[in-house]
């Protein structure tokens, strides 16, 4: 979907409110630059604690973090990067009882996690609440990425009405995960999120992208709004977020 550059485009971003999901593998480099684009607020859920383990790509996160909060880590980094840039911070759960408060402040919403249940949650609060959403996963040498305009663009139900079962994805602390390839992915979502607030550019919209890391290969795939789709097809099947529905897995699980 294309989208038309103008002078208050800057002024846009400065005003523009984004929440990241998830301050790991993809929310940190994403969140890294929305701050340098001058995003004038971000916001950053995240319930887990800095680890060793998470240093080789989780990029705002530095050793003498390890055991802070993620969202602290996070905020810190951020402010001294930009300190013009307001950053809220949420050191919780996200789940279907919340979701809805927290969705509510902000213009666009990028979706670092890792896990099934996780992603769908998040794909069906960003459409029921009509929230702009970049889609994103990581695992191994391989990533893909999609942003989602409510009830104009394909959703992440549009092209897996049903989630598939989480033993058929692992998750990336179980595969193991190339610790840059989430900057290059990181960096697409937070791409997607200034070109929506500042106007310019064609978003990553009807279109799944991937990269082979192994092969240095991008490719896109062109894709298409389901009509039988039960979040934003007819009849709609999804109209609010029941708990039960997501396994009620414990959010953030960042990447």
């Amino acid at each position: 979907m294309s989208l038309r550059t103008n002078e208050t485009g800057s002024a846009r971003v400065c005003k523009g409110k984004v929440l990241v999901i998830g301050v790991g593998g993809l929310g940190s480099p994403a969140a890294f630059a929305l701050a340098l684009a001058g995003v004038g607020t971000i916001g950053l859920v995240d319930s887990d604690c800095v680890e060793l383990s998470n240093l080789q790509r989780q990029i705002l996160h530095f050793t003498p973090d390890i055991g802070k909060p993620k969202v602290d880590s996070a905020r810190e980094k951020i402010q001294q990067l930009n300190p013009s840039t307001t950053v809220v911070t949420y050191n919780e759960w996200l789940h279907a009882a919340n979701l809805a408060d927290i969705f509510a402040a902000y213009d666009f919403i990028v979706d670092g996690t890792d896990g099934v249940a996780t992603k769908f949650l998040i794909n069906d609060g960003a459409v029921l609440l009509n929230k702009p959403l970049s889609h994103a996963g990581i695992v191994q040498f391989h990533g893909q990425a999609l942003t989602v305009l409510p009830h104009r663009t394909t959703c992440l139900r549009c092209l897996f009405p049903v989630p598939p079962h989480p033993d058929e994805n692992p998750t990336c602390q179980e595969a193991g995960i190339l610790g840059s390839l989430g900057g290059s992915l990181g960096g697409v979502q937070a791409a997607e999120a200034v070109k929506y607030l500042s106007g310019a550019g064609e978003l990553l919209t009807d279109r799944l992208l991937t990269y082979d890391a192994l092969a240095l290969r991008w490719r896109e795939v062109r894709v298409r709004p389901s009509p039988h789709c039960p979040l934003c097809g007819t009849p709609r099947t999804i109209t609010g977020l029941q708990p039960e529905a997501y396994e009620l897995e414990r959010l953030c699980t960042p990447v």
